[in-house]
C-alpha cells in the first residue's frame, strides 16, 4: 500500500493491484489505532470508523484533493506509482469546512 499523504497524524493510502479486479475507487485513511475505507466519487466512508474530528479532516482534504485521488486510482490501476498528495493545511480545512457546512 502506498501513502499519498500524511497531516495532522492521519495517514492516506492507496492499493496498488494491477491487473485486479477492484471494486469502485477507494482510498484507505489511518488514524492511531482507527481505519477507515472512502469512496472518492462521491466521497464517502465505505466502511470503518475514525473519530470525529478526523473524519471530518479526511473528508475536507478529499473534496480539496478529488481530482488527484481520481488520477491515482488510475495510476495505481494501471501498475503506475501514485503523484503524492500535498498535505491539508489549517486554512483549507477552515474553508472547506465552511463550504461543506452552507450546503
Amino acid at each position: 500500500m502506498l501513502e499519498l499523504s500524511r497531516f495532522y497524524g492521519i495517514i492516506i493510502r492507496m492499493y496498488m493491484e494491477p491487473d485486479m479486479p477492484h471494486h469502485r475507487p477507494h482510498f484507505h485513511a489511518y488514524y492511531q489505532n482507527d481505519t477507515a475505507v472512502y469512496g472518492i466519487d462521491p466521497i464517502e466512508i465505505l466502511g470503518g470508523e475514525l473519530p470525529v474530528s478526523q473524519k471530518r479532516l479526511v473528508e475536507a482534504w478529499a473534496e480539496l484533493h478529488q481530482d488527484e485521488l481520481k488520477e491515482n486510482w488510475k495510476r495505481l490501476q494501471a501498475g503506475q506509482y501514485p503523484h503524492k498528495n500535498s498535505s491539508i493545511t489549517l486554512k483549507e480545512v477552515k474553508n472547506e469546512t465552511c463550504h461543506l457546512s452552507s450546503h
